[in-house]
């Protein structure tokens, strides 16, 4: 049986394009995904220290976070003593925060998601993930010609369309080896670089290898920056579901 030559050729070349896009759109896939479940699983809960310094003055909260997926965050501050017993939850695309000294509990906009958490250099979404890049970017491997590295995978996460998010795009490097994060950079509207989170102090929690230590650089404020230290971090534990509820926010 004879094959039209034409239609050889192009049956070739459709070949040739489907094995050389898809390979690197399943490892940026991968990556993401990952990255979005670094610490977190079907359930976890951690124990973390966050160091906020500034040019003039420095302080440091020690809190509890459980996770449920990436659905369900509950946190709650331990110290200092002015800070405990203040609390976030958040469900879904819902989030609240809780105020001892009132005894109130606050309702978070959407609009509110990107602003500061507790005075640190991270947003309500950073600690709570109501974005997440495998459902609400589009990513796509890149050659970063700022730092070249055949050590790193490097993806490039634009928002879509209609997602309300401040960057207008963030580059990962990731190991090739094992898809650890190194370091994530947000870019401005302008394109301009405003963030870097750096993670280091990787270690094996479980079958897992996890970086224990974050760094968040917010590069327009000298002298600014939050470090996120895991002091301890379990997953795939045992929860009450009545953690993850508003009548909790208001247990000390």
């Amino acid at each position: 049986m004879k094959i039209n030559k034409r239609l050889y050729m192009f049956f070739i070349l459709f070949s040739s394009l489907i094995l050389s896009v898809f390979p690197s759109d399943n490892i940026a896939k991968k990556i993401v995904k990952k990255i979005d479940e670094l610490y977190r699983s079907k359930t976890s809960y951690s124990k973390v220290e966050m160091i906020i310094e500034t040019h003039h003055w420095k302080r440091t909260l020690l809190m509890d976070i459980w996770t449920e997926g990436m659905k369900k965050t509950f946190i709650r501050i331990l110290s200092p003593k002015k800070d405990k017993g203040m609390a976030t939850l958040k469900i879904g695309n819902q989030m609240w925060n809780y105020l001892p000294k009132v005894n109130k509990i606050i309702k978070i906009p959407p609009s509110m998601m990107m602003s500061s958490w507790m005075g640190s250099d991270f947003t309500n979404d950073d600690l709570v993930k109501e974005y997440t890049f495998v459902d609400d970017y589009n990513f796509r491997l890149i050659d970063y010609k700022e730092e070249i590295s055949e050590k790193f995978y490097y993806v490039e996460a634009v928002p879509k369309e209609g997602v309300a998010v401040v960057w207008s795009k963030i580059i990962l490097s990731v190991k090739k080896d094992n898809y650890i994060p190194v370091w994530e950079k947000y870019y401005d509207e302008r394109g301009d670089v405003v963030r870097v989170m750096k993670f280091s102090d990787v270690k094996k929690v479980g079958k897992r290898l996890v970086p224990m230590k974050m760094e968040m650089i917010p590069l327009k404020k000298k002298g600014h920056r939050t470090i996120i230290k895991y002091l301890e971090l379990k997953y795939d534990i045992r929860l009450k579901s009545s953690i993850f509820s508003l009548r909790n926010l208001r247990r000390n």
